[in-house]
């Protein structure tokens, strides 16, 4: 898909609606920051038929998740990493979440 086939489905998190600058600009970030976490293969943004970069909102909390680190003082390099981790981990966890069954224990029976 590229950037260009997702009119009309803006309020997806996965649709990429936002431009470099805009994405930048709506996380307080540079433009530089946002090639630098593509490099480092923490997001990769899709592109419009004219070859630019569009991000997802979905891509934009994984990118502002990485400002925060690296404005914490976290090397890019690493705070890609713990962002990547920290993803799998929710992803897991919503998975466990989605397969424990929906009833609880049954309650142990007292002896008479």
């Amino acid at each position: 898909m590229t950037a260009d086939d997702s009119y009309g489905r803006l309020d997806d998190d996965d649709v990429p609606a936002y431009t470099t600058g805009r994405a930048a600009d709506m996380i307080g970030t540079t433009q530089g920051f946002l090639r630098a976490i593509g490099e480092a293969r923490l997001i990769t943004p899709l592109r419009s038929a004219g070859g630019h970069r569009r991000y997802s909102r979905y891509q934009l909390r994984i990118a502002a998740r990485a400002r925060e680190l690296v404005d914490r003082g976290t090397p890019i390099e690493a705070a890609c990493r713990i962002v990547i981790l920290e993803d799998q981990l929710e992803k897991a966890q919503r998975i466990n979440t989605e397969h424990r069954p929906t009833t609880g224990p049954a309650e142990p029976t007292a002896a008479a």
